[in-house]
């Protein structure tokens, strides 16, 4: 199996017809979602991430180049729901990294918590996006902030954690859903406008964008480093 390497660390593409997004698995032998394709390539477990169910991965697969993400990477994941692409985050950022789970629904937290049980660098947390202060306590300050969340005020959310958690130097991934902050806009219409937002925020800087179609309908994917 050919591994060309990408950006992010631990992650490779097969190339292919249907070219495929592989991590180094950080826990070989376990397997915690349905269909979940692994490999074994010179003694080493790889697991293959959906760009169809996973925001980070459609941006890697339409070519997003800038992610912040380093082995040891502090992340602070916005939106983890059963832990799919926090998972995967985790095989990024390695045994040194940590990736801070954040979901405000107990339901899905709860099957979250089973797979931050297998891998030492996830910690789960049952807590409001909207409201940093009450989970800051529990966290420390991060190299990255992601997040995947269906709120209207995605991208207000999105700064005021960035704002509060990420030092300059650091950066920010946002995956916006356009149908969940206004169905009367077009997706493209309101693209541009989170960009003019963004780009008139003091102390960020938009390194990257990404449309995510047709991986992800009416999606978008902002990469920002804190300034």
């Amino acid at each position: 199996m050919t591994l060309n390497p990408t950006p992010i660390p631990n992650t490779f593409i097969v190339p292919g017809r249907f070219p495929r997004i592989v991590t180094r698995n950080l826990t070989p032998g376990k397997r915690f979602f349905e269909n979940e394709e692994t490999w074994f390539e010179d003694g080493m477990e790889f697991r293959q991430l959906d760009p169809g169910h996973s925001k980070l991965g459609a941006a890697i697969a339409k070519g997003c180049q800038q992610y912040g993400l380093r082995e040891g990477s502090r992340v602070l994941y916005l939106g983890a729901s059963h832990g799919y692409t926090p998972s995967f985050v985790s095989d990024m950022v390695g045994k040194s990294g940590m990736v801070f789970c954040l979901d405000v629904a107990p339901r899905v937290v709860r099957d979250l918590v089973f797979v931050c049980e297998a891998r030492s660098n996830m910690m789960p947390l049952l807590a409001d996006a909207n409201d940093p202060g009450s989970f800051a306590w529990r966290i420390t300050s991060v190299d990255v902030v992601f997040q995947d969340i269906a709120q209207r005020d995605q991208v207000g959310i999105f700064l005021k954690n960035v704002m509060a958690f990420v030092q300059p130097g650091g950066f920010g991934m946002l995956a916006v859903k356009a149908r969940s902050i206004d169905v009367t806009k077009r997706p493209m219409e309101l693209f541009k406008e989170i960009k003019r937002t963004l780009d008139s925020t003091p102390g960020i800087a938009i390194v990257d964008y990404r449309e995510l179609d047709p991986f992800e309908k009416d999606h978008a994917f902002f990469v920002v480093k804190r300034k």
